[in-house]
């Protein structure tokens, strides 16, 4: 594994008996997890190659099934891996659109700094910014063009104006 690789995505836990685990992919794809063949793993410290023997959907999120991992005991050891493909195979995001990944670190501009997206998460409809507050409080913000009006990932900076009491609810 000479080549540079790139978190395009995590494995949380496991699914099923067979050794499989529901993961999370950083794209706008939806298809994203089906182009997937060789990819590694890296938790603690260690990175292994693996290979994609089969992928599904469950709620929303992949369900990955790797060669070689066929119990939930193997696959308890991969929860929290990231998962990594080779820089070569990572994808543009299309005009407009971001990788997850690019909106990490952002600061996020309202009236005033509303504060930092920490990540982005689904949970099957629009994607939500995390952002931490400079108080410490998380805040969801859906990421919709009515909301996040612009986005300049070069200046890591997220503009917003965001529906009347949505600072207040959280």
């Amino acid at each position: 594994m000479d080549e540079e690789w790139v978190a395009i995505g995590r494995l949380w836990r496991t699914r099923g008996k067979r050794g499989e685990l529901l993961g999370e992919l950083d794209s706008s794809d939806p298809a994203r997890e089906e182009k997937l063949t060789d990819v590694a793993l890296e938790t603690d410290g260690r990175r292994q190659a693996m290979r994609v023997e089969e992928v599904w959907r469950h709620d929303g999120r992949p369900v990955f099934k790797f060669e070689g991992i066929d119990s939930i005991s193997e696959a308890e050891k991969w929860e929290g891996a990231e998962l990594l493909v080779p820089a070569s195979e990572v994808e543009p995001p299309e005009e407009g659109a971001y990788s997850y990944r690019e909106l990490v670190g952002c600061r996020v501009l309202g009236d005033r700094e509303v504060g930092v997206v920490m990540e982005v998460e689904e949970y099957g409809g629009a994607p939500l910014l995390k952002v931490e507050a400079a108080d410490g409080r998380e805040i969801l913000i859906p990421f919709a063009r009515s909301i996040c009006k612009e986005i300049d990932v070069a200046s890591k900076t997220i503009r917003v104006e965001l529906p009347e009491g949505l600072l207040e609810q959280q």
